[in-house]
Formats: C-alpha cells, sequence, structure tokens
C-alpha cells in the first residue's frame, strides 16, 4: 500500500524532520484550500490526502514522544 509505505518512511525520521514535514504539509493545506475559495484547484482530492498526510505525521510524532518516556 501507497500508505503503508509512507508511514515506514515517517517512522525512520527525527522528531525535527516530522515537525518540518508538519509545516510543510499544513502550508500545503493551506494554499490548497485558498486555490480551492478562488476555483483555481484541479485536484480537489488532493486535500483529502493532504489532511491524511497530516494526521498520519502527528500520529507518528505522538508515538515517538510516547516511546521516549
Amino acid at each position: 500500500m501507497k500508505a503503508k509505505g509512507y508511514v515506514n518512511e515517517l517512522v525512520g525520521k527525527t522528531a525535527d524532520e516530522l515537525k518540518n514535514d508538519l509545516v510543510s504539509a499544513k502550508k500545503e493545506l493551506f494554499n490548497l484550500r485558498f486555490q480551492n475559495a478562488t476555483n483555481q484547484l484541479d485536484n480537489t482530492a488532493r486535500i483529502k490526502e493532504v489532511r491524511k498526510n497530516i494526521a498520519r505525521i502527528q500520529t507518528v510524532i505522538t508515538q515517538k514522544q510516547k516511546a521516549a518516556e
């Protein structure tokens, strides 16, 4: 599965890299929403995909924090 490979990639990253990925994903989501509001977005499914990726990143960050405790 594509999502499983993405999660495995996230697990291998450090906390700083995950935070950077989270910031860039949130910026991308903002830009996609802005494009959608101005009717410039062709692929509206990308919004859903980015939202799920943000959730995946946050989940991995939480797992790493709990493992560190």
